[in-house]
């Protein structure tokens, strides 16, 4: 079993910024695509960005230019750089693997951005 541990989050003001890591707790084969969701009460978990195994990256249309998400394949490790923060980025951010198609979650991390 992959247990993925996140790191990173916390308070920042407007227009800080945050990075966020999630690392594999082994050696990992088989990734698809490694990607950043995010949830806010009440709300379906978003993806915001996302970088697969052939190394193309996609980004929610709200990040897009200022957040960049990014990997160390050596150590099974995705990074979310956020730049810019907004106020509308406060949630809890998932990290999520796919693994020969099957997915792993992290177990979350708290982003508030205070205006």
């Amino acid at each position: 079993q992959v247990q993925l541990v996140e790191s990173g989050g916390g308070l920042v003001q407007a227009g800080g910024s945050l990075r966020l890591s999630c690392a594999a707790s082994r050696s990992v084969f088989g990734i698809n695509a490694m990607n950043w969701y995010r949830q806010t009460p009440g709300q379906q978990r978003e993806l915001v960005a996302q970088i697969t195994n052939g190394g193309r990256t996609n980004y929610a249309d709200s990040v897009k230019g200022r957040f960049t998400i990014s990997r160390d394949n050596a150590k099974n490790t995705v990074f979310l750089q956020m730049n810019g923060l907004k106020p509308e980025d406060t949630a809890v951010y998932y990290c999520n693997f796919l693994i020969n198609w099957h997915a792993y979650w992290g177990q979350g991390t708290q982003v508030t951005v205070s205006s």
